[in-house]
């Protein structure tokens, strides 16, 4: 088996931008990724630590050089890039400058033992992990919330200082966003952790009772999903984009696997746009938002799919929002999966009128 492997390379004293180096791997007694790492170096040595628990970045994916090759190859496949875990911090090839990580520590120092470091320190990936620290900076890190949760189990008649130093910290856990599909093989307490802080200091809003409309306030009845549907129209010379984020929907998938379009798939359809927390943090969640948008823009999409109602009206009735926080026009059109359904099954006459209600009307009828 044979894998090319494209290396992110950057010296910090030398180079202006980072670059990447092919290397054309052949596995013969590789067990892992550090031993193929281990046999790049030997020949064309790079900066990295040779260790199991390095964690590193493959294909836009956060784990360790730990991986196996069957793992590697079948989560990932053959052709791989492999960066360090924050290339705005990038230092020499894949070691980075963790003053930043480090940094966040302050916020809980009163209440912090040696040990306690050296828990936070197997935290670091989750702090480079967490798509917010692209957006707010100063983001107080997934890993400074898994510590403050680890804390209060060990002493919970700390649990009210240790919230308010969470709370008063200016971009805090109202800012956190989802690590799924984000860090390979995410352990479910990981997430259930920083839950548990949210839930502590009451921030969490269902989606279903918050109002999602900054602009212009919009009602569509999508109607549903008809299962027997047959194929009339394929889309074909179409390029759609699907909004999954955080767990796809088994009808749209379904519904795409049979149509003739191109479907864009970029690393944004995947993300989790903080909407727990929209009420609090609008702004956030328009950032977030408009990444996808312009994100299926850049990548020529004719429309974008989504599959709930509330995803709709975010993304199609707060387009001036968007514009205000990206700096750029939001264009794409977006429809509903219902409305989808019923195209690819030539309900032309059914849908005309509802597409007119739309801010941005597809114009595909």
């Amino acid at each position: 088996m044979k894998l090319e492997i494209s290396l992110f390379r950057f010296d910090y004293k030398s180079d202006y931008l980072p670059y990447y180096t092919k290397n054309f791997v052949k596995i013969k007694n590789e067990k892992s990724l550090l031993d193929i790492l281990n046999n790049i170096n030997i020949e064309y040595p790079f900066e990295f630590r040779s260790a199991a628990h390095f964690p590193l970045v493959i294909n836009g994916i956060y784990t360790y050089a730990s991986i196996s090759i069957d793992e590697l190859v079948n989560n990932f496949g053959t052709d791989l890039v492999i960066e360090p875990i924050s290339i705005r911090r990038a230092h020499t090839d894949l070691m980075i400058n963790d003053a930043d990580f480090h940094e966040r520590l302050k916020v809980l120092s009163e209440f912090i033992t040696e040990e306690d470091k050296k828990t936070y320190e197997s935290y670091k990936i989750y702090f480079y992990a967490s798509n917010t620290i692209n957006y707010e900076y100063d983001y107080i890190g997934d890993s400074i919330l898994l510590l403050a949760y680890d804390l209060i189990e060990k002493n919970p008649n700390l649990e009210n200082d240790i919230l308010e130093a969470i709370k008063d910290y200016d971009t805090s856990i109202e800012y956190n966003t989802s690590l799924r599909n984000r860090v390979y093989n995410l352990d479910s307490k990981i997430v259930e952790k920083i839950n548990s802080i949210k839930e502590k200091l009451k921030i969490i809003k269902p989606i279903k009772e918050q109002n999602l409309f900054l602009d212009k306030k919009n009602s569509i009845d999508f109607g549903t999903f008809d299962e027997n549907y047959s194929v009339k129209y394929n889309f074909e010379d179409f390029n759609l984009a699907y909004y999954k984020g955080l767990e796809e929907d088994s009808q749209v998938t379904a519904l795409l696997g049979k149509l003739s379009a191109k479907i864009i798939n970029t690393p944004a359809m995947n993300t989790d746009l903080a909407l727990e927390t929209f009420y609090i943090n609008s702004d956030f969640s328009m950032k977030l938002a408009s990444t996808v948008m312009l994100e299926a823009f850049d990548n020529n999409a004719d429309l974008l799919i989504v599959d709930n109602d509330e995803i709709f009206y975010l993304f199609d009735s707060n387009r001036k929002a968007m514009e205000k926080v990206s700096g750029r026009a939001i264009l794409t059109p977006v429809i509903h999966k219902n409305e989808l359904q019923k195209l690819v099954s030539g309900e032309h006459d059914i849908i005309k009128e509802q597409l007119k209600k739309h801010i941005v009307d597809p114009e595909i009828i």
